[in-house]
């Protein structure tokens, strides 16, 4: 089996330099790699192709067989890193608390402990400012617009 910690250095040495980083690595038991990165200016077709190859010179299939997937965390998949977070300042958020409650809103400021979201007002109401704790967060994903 492959060892996670050896492909996680690969994949780190092929995003060196970049705006590119990790955002999850998966090894699934029957030795299929699942490499979700992003960047400061979004992830393009090329940016994962050069990642794969990168990854895969440095690989022996004759060791060991194994299905390399390199993609981008694509705009349906949820927030994990406050780097992402920071990339999407001004834009909506669909966050869900952990206990369940859900905010919706323009992401504003982001900290290293929480991000701050704005929420439309009404004509009662003002807009309102939610201060959300990372450690809160159940999950967050971006609002998608068409």
């Amino acid at each position: 089996m492959l060892e996670k910690i050896k492909i996680l250095e690969l994949v780190n040495d092929a995003m060196e330099g970049t705006d590119k980083f990790l955002v999850n690595l998966k090894i699934t038991p029957d030795n299929r790699i699942f490499v979700d990165i992003d960047g400061d200016n979004g992830v393009t077709i090329d940016d994962c192709i050069a990642i794969s190859r990168a990854v895969e010179s440095q690989l022996d299939r004759d060791e060991e067989d194994f299905e390399l997937n390199v993609g981008s965390a694509g705009a349906d998949m949820p927030l994990k890193l406050t780097r992402q977070y920071r990339r999407h300042i001004g834009r909506g958020l669909e966050v869900v608390m952990l206990d369940g409650e859900r905010v919706d809103g323009t992401l504003r400021e982001v900290s290293d402990d929480d991000i701050l979201l704005i929420t439309p007002g009404s004509k009662k109401q003002a807009p309102q400012e939610h201060r959300l704790a990372f450690r809160d967060i159940k999950s967050a994903r971006v609002a998608i617009q068409f």
